[in-house]
C-alpha cells in the first residue's frame, strides 16, 4: 500500500513539473514572474534593475520541451497504472498549450492562453472538487 502511494506521489510530482517547465516556457510568462519577484523583492527593501529571470528566455523552447515529454511520461502512466490523477494531467495540459514558446505561433498566443487557462482552471477546478469529495467521505466514514 505505501509503494502505491509513493508512485502517486511520484507520479504527480512528474506532472507538477511538466506544468512548471511549461509555465517557464512562455516568454511573457516569464516576464510577468520577474516583474512579480522585483515587486516583491522591493516590498522587502531590496531593489533590483533589469530583469533577473531574462535568462529563462534563452531555454523557453527546452524548458517547454520537456513539459512536454514529462505530460507524455504522466499520461502513459495514467493510461497504463491509473496512478495519476487525469484532473492533474487536464491542468498540465492547459498549461502546456497556454505555455507554447515558439516565435512563428506568437500571433496566436492569445488564443494559447485562452484555451490553455480553460483548460487548467478546469483541471484544477475538478481536482480541487475530487479532494474536497474525498475528504468529506473520509469524514463521513470516520465521524
Amino acid at each position: 500500500m505505501a509503494d502505491a502511494h509513493l508512485k502517486e506521489k511520484l507520479a504527480t510530482a512528474t506532472g507538477s513539473i511538466s506544468g512548471a517547465a511549461s509555465i517557464m516556457g512562455s516568454w511573457q510568462v516569464c516576464h510577468s514572474i520577474c516583474l512579480g519577484l522585483i515587486a516583491l523583492l522591493g516590498i522587502i527593501g531590496i531593489t533590483i534593475t533589469g530583469m533577473p529571470l531574462l535568462f529563462l528566455n534563452k531555454i523557453a523552447i527546452p524548458l517547454w520541451s520537456i513539459a512536454v515529454i514529462l505530460l507524455g511520461v504522466t499520461s502513459y502512466l495514467y493510461v497504463t497504472k491509473k496512478c495519476i490523477s487525469k484532473n492533474l494531467i487536464l491542468l498540465n495540459t492547459g498549461l502546456i498549450i497556454a505555455g507554447i514558446p515558439f516565435p512563428k505561433v506568437s500571433s496566436f498566443q492569445p488564443l494559447f492562453w485562452i484555451i490553455g487557462g480553460m483548460a487548467a482552471i478546469f483541471g484544477l477546478t475538478l481536482f480541487i472538487r475530487e479532494k474536497l469529495d474525498k475528504k468529506k467521505c473520509r469524514r463521513h466514514h470516520h465521524g
